[in-house]
Parts: structure tokens; sequence; C-alpha cells
């Protein structure tokens, strides 16, 4: 089977605007109104292996690279984000038994995954969310497992099921995973209490009632289930970005075509004042947010020993600028966001605001995520550690070759510098005295002085007696100039590529992009802001007109994306 690549999955897909496409929006809102999985959609993408994306080739897998894979899933996801559950949710299982699964362990799985079967991850528990060290399922002194998890994404369908369970008494070491058959006696299985969005995917609640644990069972050692745990979900993250930038494209590709068509006291609503400066917050946002996702999709193959912060960073900017997208799409479309029938996109508009909704949730709550890294930005950004140049240029020229991907180099807590900030400083320099547009130059002069002051930020947020609050807070910045620098150092070693669009070195989407993070970073109204907006505006506009996925590099749609009404 040769390799998928995005515009195969546009061909084998078709028009997502025909209404007689199984594989169309359409039959998204017609499965979403149903509660139905799309399992016609799923195998369709199975049957041409595009489920092999994110397994090894060791294992029979196709993943080349992240940034590859991601752009597959966004093809895939911008006409239902619920293709991810259904043919990548074992990304997980699959991670966790790469770190440290058994030969035999591994060899079950890989025969299952190349299948198109799946693997379900059973970590969380409905009594206590986020707050993984209070599990309670636990394997007794007599080898049997009781207790239940909750949100088990394939729980009902899966051919086997990884559970963390807990073994010993406190502390992150008290917990070990197991590979359990998920037919034994014992395991009872069944459907999770329904979601907003993503309707119909298979998420299941098991309830474990003394099923026997065989020894050959655990995987890895006694006590690392949760470490391996937590080290998995950083390419989870990875993934899960792709359904909210595939939300995204639909929404504000759907909206444009609604804005360019609609008229208002005899102006075309895409040129009055209001509804350009909302497309223009949504454009930026959705520039932004696929800019710090590509970079962080190459990263994790340079300096996977920095994903335990870059991962949570990274997730935290692209699922919140979609759900702002969102909202402002909402806000151009008025009325039409909200009616189910006889308007453009009937019924498709209110599906991608539940599914962008539960994508922003799916692997962490916004809080939760913040929280996991907050611990590890004071030191992060004190450190004076200049990457080498050979490094960046890896991670960010989108024409350099990708070393292999190494979970094994994933670690819990981050080693060394952040390169994407600790790089940023001569990077600005040179890229203010080469930008020709001043707004843009002082906008990267801004980005730098702001990167300075991280460090006495962080002491002052370590300082006995300081607001509880204020490491989150700190995460939270961090987070939004984190990405900031991401595009400047995409913008500078792809300076002589076109971008979005663009001529080689046009830096009108980086203007925009950093104008929508900076004021993100500074708690302002990015609106406020909006004539430094305005170039994203025309940039996704030329990506629509001429057929494009709103991302870096040219992808052609199988449509014409123009979304007429």
């Amino acid at each position: 089977m040769s390799a998928l690549t995005p515009e195969g999955v546009e061909e084998l897909l078709g028009d997502p605007e025909d209404p007689d496409n199984p594989y169309g929006f359409a039959a998204a809102v017609a499965r979403d109104e149903a509660d139905a999985h799309p399992d016609e959609l799923c195998r369709a993408l199975v049957s041409a292996g595009f489920h092999l994306n994110y397994l090894p080739r060791e294992w029979g897998g196709a993943l080349d690279s992240f940034d590859r894979s991601m752009t597959l899933v966004r093809a895939a996801a911008r006409r239902d984000v619920n293709v991810m559950p259904g043919t990548m949710f074992s990304i997980i299982a699959a991670t966790c038994l790469q770190l440290h699964g058994s030969e035999d362990q591994r060899r079950r799985v890989a025969e299952i995954l190349t299948r198109g079967g799946a693997v379900a991850f059973a970590l969380t528990e409905a009594e206590h969310g986020s707050d993984l060290l209070a599990g309670e399922v636990r394997l007794d002194e007599d080898g049997r497992l009781r207790g239940e998890k909750w949100l088990v994404g394939n729980g009902l369908r899966c051919e086997a099921v990884y559970v963390v369970a807990r073994t010993g008494q406190r502390g992150p070491g008290a917990f070990s995973a197991y590979l359990l058959d998920p037919g034994a006696d014992g395991l009872v299985r069944e459907p999770a209490p329904r979601t907003g969005g993503m309707r119909g995917v298979d998420i299941a609640r098991l309830r474990f009632t003394g099923l026997e644990v065989p020894e050959e069972a655990l995987v890895g050692k006694v006590g690392e289930g949760l470490e391996v745990a937590i080290l998995a979900q950083q390419a989870v993250r990875l993934m899960s970005m792709a359904g909210s930038l595939g939300c995204a494209d639909t929404a504000l590709r759907l909206t444009l075509g609604f804005a360019a068509e609609r008229r208002v006291a005899g102006a075309v609503l895409s040129r009055t004042p209001h509804a350009r400066r909302e497309l223009a917050v949504a454009s930026a946002a959705l520039l932004a947010a696929d800019a710090v996702a590509l970079a962080a999709a190459r990263g994790v193959h340079v300096v996977p020993e920095v994903f335990s912060v870059w991962a949570l960073a990274a997730k935290h900017v692209v699922a919140e600028a979609g759900d702002e997208l969102v909202r402002r799409c909402a806000t151009v479309l008025a009325t039409r966001s909200v009616l189910r029938e006889q308007a453009p996109g009937a019924g498709l508009f209110q599906k991608l605001q539940r599914d962008t909704a539960v994508v922003r949730v799916i692997d962490a709550s916004p809080l939760a995520n913040l929280r996991a890294y907050a611990a590890q930005i004071p030191t992060l950004v004190t450190r004076d550690e200049v990457p080498e140049p050979e490094t960046l240029r890896r991670i960010f020229a989108l024409d350099a070759g990708l070393p292999p991907y190494e979970p094994t180099r994933l670690d819990l807590v981050v080693r060394g510098s952040d390169p994407v900030l600790g790089g940023l400083g001569p990077v600005a320099e040179a890229a203010h005295a080469e930008l020709a547009d001043p707004r843009a130059a002082e906008l990267v002069r801004r980005l730098a002085d702001a990167v300075d002051e991280l460090g006495p930020e962080a002491a002052s947020a370590r300082r006995p007696g300081a607001d509880a609050n204020a490491l989150v807070d700190l995460a939270e910045r961090y987070a939004w100039l984190h990405a900031a620098a991401a595009c400047v150092q995409l913008w500078w070693a792809n300076r002589h590529r076109r971008l979005y669009g663009g001529e080689a070195g046009a830096s009108g989407w980086l203007r925009a992009a950093l104008a929508y993070l900076l004021a993100r970073a500074d708690g302002v109204d990015p609106r406020r802001v909006d004539p430094d907006l305005l170039p994203a505006v025309d940039a996704v506009s030329a990506l629509r007109e001429s057929g494009l996925l709103f991302t870096a590099e040219p992808v052609r749609l199988a449509d014409d994306s123009r979304g007429e009404s």
C-alpha cells in the first residue's frame, strides 16, 4: 500500500459539500442528529491505510513524521472530527506499549491495530477527573481488579484494554498498568454518559467486578503505570490539535463563504467594518494555531525531552484559539449560526461548535492542562541555554528532514531549555532587521521584550505569599509567548518559501499571528489590535479561493472550498 497523502485523503473522500457524498458534511450532520458512529467513513479511511499513520513502521505502521500525520488527520477531521476516535484513539495505548510493553504485548497490540482494530486506554474515573493520584480502581491482594473507569475511548468495540490501576498506597508509584481482555469475566462495558459534541463516538464506562488479572497482563514494572500514561499523553495532544484545526478550518471556511455572499444595507457583509474585524480575529487565531501545531509536530522528533511543557503549551494555544475562532464566526453568522434548517451549512455549524468544545477538553481541561506544567515554568524560563542553530533549523525549516520519533526520549520533567524561546533572541534580532513591514518588526521587538520579562515574572510568582493563581497565570502567558516565538522562528527559517499562499518572505501572516498572540498573552481583547490582524483575512481568503487547506504549505482540497450559499 502506497503512503497516503493529504491530497489522497481528499481525493478518496470527495467533495464534502456534495449532499449525496456519504463522507461529506450533510452525512456528518445526519449522523450527529442520530447519535451515529461514522462507520462508513472510518471503513473507507482504514481501507486506505489512514489508521497506520500513528503506528511505528516496525509494527507495520506508516508513521513518517507527526507533521505529516497531523495534516492527514486535518484533511479527514475537517469533514467530521469523529473520524479521530474511530481510527486513531488507540494512539495513547499504543504509545504506552512502545514505552514499556513486552515483545508479546507489543506483537498482540500491533496485530490488532494494523488491521484496524482498537485498544482502549482506561485511566480516569468519574469521581476524580484529572486528579489522577486519587484513582480508586485497585488490584487487590487476591489478584482481582475492582472499581470503575469512565470516558474510555473505544471501550465498547476494543479488542484489548490498557488499564492503569492502584497497586500501592500513595504517590505516583502507587499505580501499575495491565493489558487485559475486555471480554473476560468480571468486566462490564457500558456506554458512558453522552457528550454534547462528537456525538455517536464510542466512549464507555468499564466496571471491574473482581476481574482476575493474570501475571502476564502486567505491562512493564509494578509502580510505573501512571508515569508512562502521562508520558504517552504528550503524543496524544499532538493529534488532538489536529482535531481542533479540522473543526476550525470548516467553521472559518463556511463563515467566509456566507460573508462573501451576504449583503447588508447594500454592502457585502465581509467588507463591513464589524464583520471584517471578527473575521480578522478568527483568521489570525487559525494562522497562529496552525503555526504552533506545526512547530510542535516537528519539534517532538528533534527535542522530545522538552515536551512535558511544549505539548501542553501548544495544546492550550490551539484549543483556546480554536474556541475563539468558532465564537467569532458565530458572531458573523448571527442567526444563521443557530438555525438547523434553510440556512447555508444548516446544522453543520452547530455540530462544529459542539465538537470544538469536546476537543478542547478531550485529554485534559484547560485548567488541568495549565496546572500540569505550571511548576516547571520558573526553572525553564530562567535557563540561559541557547540551542544550536542546526537544532532550530531542523525544527522549523519545513524542507529539513526530521529524525525518527523516539518516544523513549519523552520525559516527565523538562530537560534543558525551551528551544523555541531560548533561541528567539538572535532570530528576533535578525528578523527585526530584515522585515520590510515596520509593524511586523515592531511586534517582533515587543515579543523579545516580553520573553525577557518572563524570568522576573517567574521569580515573582514563586515568592512566598504570592497569589495561588500566579503560577497558572504565568503558564498561560508562557504558552501564548511560546506560540508567538514559534511563529517568528517559522517565518525566519522559511522566508525563502511561500507560506500561507503568500510570496516568499511575505510577513502579513506573521504580523497578524503575532498581534493576536501578544494580545492574548497580555489579556487584551484581540479586536483592539484589529488593523494588525487584517492581513490574516486576506491570507485565508486567498487560500479559500484557491481551494487549499488553511495551513502553511499548500494542500489541494477535493472541492472548490469557496462555500457559496
